[in-house]
């Protein structure tokens, strides 16, 4: 992340580095003429390859992205999160779309963004958004946060707090090996190596306060991280 966005005290940066990420190239650029003064555009995404290449290469504070995308498997935003937690990346996604079904909620909630909210926000509104997302708060349309609510549960604020001690890549390992996957099979899915996965796993077990992977495995389950 650029350092000149690096707040203290745990505030919202004083300037927030973004990427805008939407099929659409008029909203784009509607989207990047609305925000505030506070928030700098490093750059614009259509499709899940592009989105990876140049999150990967900027690393913004935070994306801003659209649910469904060309490319990729067809996972659509959802896909460019995991994408990028595989690559370690640790920007911030707040999603941002028409749609305001409760399937494309809980989905890309689940693969990691902080927040959701549809695209009849206001700049203003955004932009505030945008800020809060950096600062490590979570913001979803009221509508849209009832539904992270049934699908989460009311322990779903403790759940960010806990996640929020692992990083990108200890999330994406602590995800594979809470279903089952073999210390082999997690590395060569993450193109890394076992010893690596195993530093990894022991870093996720302390944090965690957990004893083994049995154990991390249930956690997970019951906190419908799987």
């Amino acid at each position: 992340m650029d350092s000149e966005t690096v707040a203290q005290d745990g505030a919202a940066p004083t300037t927030v580095s973004v990427v805008i990420v939407d099929d659409h190239g008029i909203f784009r650029s509607g989207l990047r003429a609305a925000l505030g003064p506070v928030i700098r555009v490093l750059g614009e995404a259509a499709t899940v390859e592009e989105a990876e290449t140049i999150i990967g290469a900027t690393e913004p504070d935070v994306v801003l992205l659209d649910v469904h995308l060309p490319g990729g498997l067809g996972g659509g935003g959802a896909e460019v999160i995991h994408r990028c937690a595989r690559r370690g990346t640790r920007s911030r996604f707040l999603a941002l779309s028409v749609s305001d079904s409760a399937e494309d909620v809980v989905a890309v909630i689940r693969a990691g963004a902080r927040g959701y909210v549809t695209k009849t926000i206001s700049g203003p509104e955004i932009t505030d958004a945008v800020r809060r997302i950096a600062s490590g708060d979570a913001v979803f349309s009221p509508r849209l946060a009832g539904f992270v609510l049934d699908a989460f549960g009311t322990a779903a604020v403790a759940v960010d707090d806990e996640l929020d001690r692992l990083s990108a890549r200890e999330l994406e390992v602590m995800r594979l090996i809470a279903r089952g996957y073999s210390y082999k099979e997690t590395a060569k899915e993450l193109f890394i190596s076992v010893k690596t996965i195993e530093t990894h796993v022991s870093a996720v077990l302390r944090k965690l306060q957990l004893s083994s992977r049995h154990e991390l495995t249930r956690w997970a389950t019951e906190r419908k991280l799987l």
